[in-house]
């Protein structure tokens, strides 16, 4: 005689068993998920970095030197009035905005910088200077 379909089901042990191999699993790979968040904003601030130095390059191109830490990171955007005012600097500017990085913080610029030419960097989840893991600084220098 054939079993019918409808009395046909998953034994309570089939189901602990599941329930067994998917708490593995998740004990697996959620905490690999879980810092993912963090290497995504340090991916951003990296590539935020490499579009502000690029368009820092061009301003330099143009104008002969890099704009000083007073004129900012702004230069790149509106021309700059604090002197030495660039000498040819680019109608539309180098940046259509100002990125903040990832925890809402402004980028940081010194031009001369300490580490050379001109210094871009965040300092971090903190928003303090130095710290470590997510609140270490990230700086140009850094990056090759």
């Amino acid at each position: 005689m054939q079993k019918s379909i409808l009395n046909q089901g998953f034994t309570l042990i089939e189901v602990m068993v599941v329930v067994v191999i998917l708490s593995i699993l998740a004990a697996l790979v959620v905490p690999r998920i879980m810092d993912n968040p963090d290497k995504a904003r340090l991916l951003k601030v990296e590539q935020d970095i490499r579009a502000i130095s690029t368009a820092l390059k061009l301003y330099k191109l143009d104008n002969y030197s890099y704009p000083i830490t007073d004129q900012g990171l702004e230069a790149l955007i509106i021309k700059t009035t604090v002197p030495p005012e660039p000498r040819q600097w680019k109608s539309g500017g180098y940046l259509d905005s100002l990125a903040t990085d990832p925890w809402g913080f402004p980028y940081n610029y010194l031009s001369p910088g300490i580490h050379g030419e001109y210094d871009l960097y965040s300092q971090g989840a903190d928003g303090q200077p130095d710290g470590t893991d997510i609140n270490a600084d990230i700086g140009n220098w850094q990056l090759k």
